[in-house]
């Protein structure tokens, strides 16, 4: 079977990166190109989290290992990852282990404070809009100054998650647009 290639869709809350997600996926499969996604932060939901107890530490690698082998026994080999930080240099080894050495493709989307404000604000129901807003704003900052070399900063600005989603695409060779 040819190597597994995982697109790895990071960035600030706020930014787009699931509904991105949902869009590559939606327009892959109109494409009839197999492909898995998975939310990343679905990985590591557990309390207490893996910052609070070092035994956790590899949780999400161990839980994106076991769905990887159940896509692959389907024969799948591309997968759609959507998380903040999955676009930083540090984080491809719970990738480069679990996939057995996949191509990575990076792809950082970015957002102004003001579009991200009013993203959060029409979805943060409870108390945690400040807190949330506080953190993508240093989230944003890190990954400004950490992401991979290679990964390719898309503006999610007043546009369309159509149109993002395939410009994600076009950087994944992947056959859709």
């Amino acid at each position: 079977m040819p190597h597994a290639e995982v697109l790895l869709i990071g960035g600030r809350s706020g930014v787009g990166k699931s509904s991105v997600g949902w869009e590559v996926a939606a327009q892959l499969r109109a494409a009839d190109i197999a492909h898995a996604l998975i939310e990343g932060d679905l990985l590591d939901a557990v309390h207490p989290t893996p910052e609070d107890d070092p035994h956790l530490a590899r949780i999400t690698e161990r839980n994106l290992a076991a769905i990887w082998a159940n896509y692959t026994e389907l024969g799948c080999r591309r997968l759609v990852y959507t998380n903040t930080a999955s676009v930083l240099a540090a984080e491809e080894r719970p990738f480069v282990r679990a996939l057995a050495g996949p191509r990575i493709i990076r792809v950082l989307l970015t957002a102004t404070d003001a579009t991200v404000e009013a993203r959060l604000t029409a979805r943060e129901r409870g108390s945690e809009l400040e807190q949330q807003l506080r953190r993508s704003a240093l989230t944003a900052r890190r990954l400004a100054d950490h992401a991979a070399p290679d990964a390719h900063r898309i503006a999610t600005d007043g546009r369309a998650v159509r149109d993002i989603a395939a410009e994600v695409l076009t950087k994944t060779a992947w056959g859709a647009s």
